[in-house]
C-alpha cells in the first residue's frame, strides 16, 4: 500500500499562486497526495482569475478558500510532509517560513494578481502561473518518493522550483 503525502503551498494572500496549486495537486495527485494552500496573511478571498483557469482546465474548485496558515498548526490539523513557498520576491513580499520537520522548498514565481487592470495581461499572467506550476506539480508527482532518500527528494524538489 502506497503512503498519502500531505502538500501545503503557501503565499502571503493565498488568493492567486497557491490556490492554483492546491487545485491542479488535488487534480492530478488525488490518488496519493492530500493538497492544501495558505497564507500568512489570507487576502480572504479568492481571485476569481484562479478559480477561472481551474475550471478551464476542468479541474474542480469546490472547497478552494483563502485561509491563514494558522490554521495548520492547531491542535488535529494534518502532519504536512512538504510545504512549497511560492512568493516571487522577498523585497516586495513576506514569503512564510514554515514550522517543523516537513521537507521544503521556494517555488517562487510572480503573483498574477498583481499583473494591473489591463484585462488581457491579467488573462496572460494567470495562465502563465498556471502553466508553470502545472508543470512543477507534474515534475513532483513523477518523482519516485518512496524509494528515495530525504536528501534526493529535497535536491529534487528545490530543482524543480529553480527551473
Amino acid at each position: 500500500m502506497e503512503r498519502t503525502y500531505n502538500v501545503l503551498f503557501l503565499c502571503t494572500g493565498n488568493r492567486a499562486r497557491s490556490i492554483l496549486a492546491e487545485g491542479i495537486l488535488r487534480h492530478n495527485g488525488r490518488a496519493n497526495f492530500r493538497a492544501y494552500s495558505a497564507g500568512s496573511h489570507p487576502h480572504g478571498v479568492v481571485h476569481p482569475m484562479a478559480l477561472r483557469e481551474l475550471k478551464r482546465a476542468r479541474m474542480s474548485t469546490d472547497g478552494l478558500r483563502s485561509k491563514s496558515w494558522d490554521e495548520f498548526v492547531k491542535p488535529g490539523a494534518p502532519t504536512m510532509d512538504f510545504v512549497f513557498t511560492l512568493c516571487d520576491d522577498a523585497a516586495r513580499e513576506t514569503c512564510p517560513v514554515w514550522p517543523g520537520q516537513p521537507m521544503t522548498a521556494h517555488w517562487g514565481l510572480p503573483d498574477p494578481g498583481n499583473a494591473g487592470e489591463d484585462m488581457k495581461l491579467l488573462e496572460r499572467a494567470f495562465r502563465d502561473a498556471f502553466i508553470t506550476l502545472d508543470r512543477r506539480i507534474g515534475l513532483f508527482l513523477s518523482l519516485p518518493l518512496a524509494s528515495l532518500d530525504k536528501l534526493a527528494i529535497k535536491n529534487a524538489v528545490e530543482r524543480i522550483g529553480g527551473e
